[in-house]
C-alpha cells in the first residue's frame, strides 16, 4: 500500500465517520480531518509522480551516456 493509498483510505474513513456523526462539531471535525487526509494524498501522489518522472529521466540519461560511450569506443577501433 502506497502512502497515497493509505491517505486516501483515511480520508474515506473520515468521510464515513462524518456521515455517521450526530453532533455538528463531531461532523465538522471529521470533515476537516478528511480534507487534511485528501491534501496529504494529493501531495503523496504528486511526489510519487515526480519521483517516477525523475527516475525515468535519469535512466534515459544513463542509456544515452552508455550509447555515446559505445560509439566512441567503436570509432576508436
Amino acid at each position: 500500500m502506497s502512502q497515497h493509498d493509505f491517505y486516501a483510505a483515511r480520508a474515506a474513513e473520515a468521510l464515513a465517520d462524518a456521515d455517521k456523526a450526530t453532533l455538528a462539531n463531531v461532523r465538522d471535525r471529521c470533515l476537516r480531518a478528511a480534507a487534511a487526509w485528501e491534501t496529504m494524498a494529493a501531495r503523496a501522489h504528486r511526489s510519487d509522480t515526480f519521483r517516477a518522472k525523475q527516475a525515468a529521466e535519469k535512466a534515459e540519461a544513463a542509456e544515452a551516456a552508455s550509447l555515446e560511450a559505445t560509439l566512441i569506443l567503436t570509432e576508436a577501433v
